[in-house]
């Protein structure tokens, strides 16, 4: 794919998009009934899948209890069919341990943590189809999860990336502009506060152009969130009513 356009004449990109425009968002929550949470994510054909336990007493070795607070244990993994490219370790290699890392930071800003002292929280995400902004994918599918948990939060936290093309910029990276680009921002956002839970920049940017980029990353984060808070409201209007119904 050397050489690609990546950008049309007329403003359009490789899968059609305008260069601020997200693509589809679709989302399930509450798809599995063994876990405390749960929930599925589209961001166009990124697909993710994402279940919370807890939470629960600490497993393991009791050292790792907190008595102040709770013990976020987030797991990130991608199906063996599910890569562009064909991977050899699902779970474990660089890269995931990086997306772990940042996943847990991203809960840990929204979490009232001092609310679940001396317990632990399982966060569990596999990537089934990747095709670009696995990351935010990852961190939107989980916190629908935990909603549907009913663990407390501040925010419901989203997450977005934005990069550069020819010096245009672009939101929501598909897997193509994320090979052949050679900049992108993702942003993990509080939207009621505007407070960034985690950032971080792959590739080299000139100062000229770090504004923009950030606005482009939060105007997607915010726009997500309306999408997730408006699936969040009717989610839990279903629940209410289906409790009614019992009740009668």
């Amino acid at each position: 794919m050397a050489g690609l356009q990546l950008l049309s004449d007329e403003g359009f990109r490789t899968d059609g998009r305008r260069p601020n425009e997200l693509r589809r968002l679709r989302c399930k929550i509450g798809v599995f009934t063994q876990a405390d949470g749960s929930a599925y994510f589209e961001m166009g054909n990124t697909k993710v899948l994402a279940a919370v336990y807890g939470p629960h007493e600490v497993r393991g070795s009791r050292s790792k209890a907190m008595h102040d607070r709770v013990l976020i244990n987030c797991q990130y993994s991608m199906a063996v069919f599910g890569g562009v490219e064909r991977k050899k370790r699902p779970r474990g290699d660089r890269k995931s341990v990086e997306m772990t890392e940042h996943l847990q930071q991203a809960f840990e800003s929204t979490i009232f943590l001092n609310l679940y002292p001396r317990s632990q929280i399982d966060v569990f995400v596999e990537v089934l189809q990747s095709d670009g902004s696995n990351y935010c994918a990852c961190l939107n599918a989980a916190m629908l999860a935990l909603v549907d948990a009913g663990i407390a939060v501040r925010d419901i936290v989203c997450a977005s990336s934005a990069g550069l093309v020819e010096s245009q910029t672009i939101i929501d990276m598909n897997h193509v502009e994320e090979t052949q680009g050679k900049t992108q921002l993702i942003v993990s956002l509080l939207p009621k506060t505007k407070k960034i839970a985690v950032l971080s920049l792959n590739g080299r940017l000139h100062d000229d152009y770090w504004e923009e980029l950030m606005e482009s990353a939060t105007k997607g984060c915010m726009d997500i969130f309306n999408f997730m808070e408006k699936n969040v409201q009717e989610y839990l209007a279903s629940l209410s009513t289906s409790q009614s119904y019992a009740d009668d």
